[in-house]
């Protein structure tokens, strides 16, 4: 049986993100840098992601790296981070694409009356205090027939903190008509390493 504390969402320990926005796209699955890392994100979005191009919110967006990658597929990016310095480096990397970033919070995000094909978020939610009520916030900014693609994970094995995916399409199950989990810990060129905790991403469609 699966401890309680994996069941529960952490407190992410606060971080101070325009700090590490220098260093941010150092780790492999952060900057794409190297081409198979690379191509193995784009290869995935390709199959999350919509197969014409779509109007994608990218939330907590960091320097921008999905969010090139699915402007380079086609679609229209509107990313959010709530780190000036982020987003400085993420409108540095789109300039020039059909993108706009904003500088926000990803659990309330500065869009106005739009409404989107997808919300992306990557290593976000487990992030956030409420996440019931943060999808249900994301849900309304969806148009019909849109889709949530979550990637998320369990980080740590003495005390794991983040969202487990049995936990994640439990709380999407009433938001969505159906829910995919697809398990990311075996495919070790998504992260530059191999990896042992649980990383998945969920695609759910509203």
């Amino acid at each position: 049986m699966t401890s309680k504390s994996t069941h529960t969402v952490a407190a992410a320990p606060e971080a101070d993100w325009d700090a590490r926005a220098a260093a941010f796209d150092d780790e492999p699955d952060h900057g794409l840098r190297d081409p198979e890392v690379r191509a193995a994100w784009a290869d995935r979005l390709r199959a999350w992601l919509p197969g014409h191009p779509a109007d994608v919110l990218d939330l907590g967006c960091g320097t921008g790296s999905l969010s090139l990658l699915a402007v380079e597929q086609g679609h229209r990016v509107t990313g959010v981070d709530r780190s000036p310095a982020m987003a400085e480096r993420a409108r540095a990397k789109l300039a020039g694409h059909a993108a706009t970033i904003l500088c926000g919070d990803a659990a309330a995000p500065p869009v106005g009356e739009r409404r989107f094909d997808v919300v992306l978020v990557r290593h976000v939610l487990w992030t956030l205090p409420d996440p019931a009520g943060v999808l249900r916030h994301w849900r309304d900014l969806l148009r019909p027939g849109g889709r949530f693609v979550l990637v998320e994970g369990v980080w740590g094995k003495l005390s794991p903190v983040g969202i487990p995916a049995e936990r994640l399409a439990a709380l999407l199950a009433p938001l969505t008509r159906d829910v995919r989990v697809e398990r990311l810990s075996g495919h070790s060129v998504l992260w530059g390493k191999e990896v042992d905790d649980e990383r998945y991403a969920v695609v759910a469609t509203v």
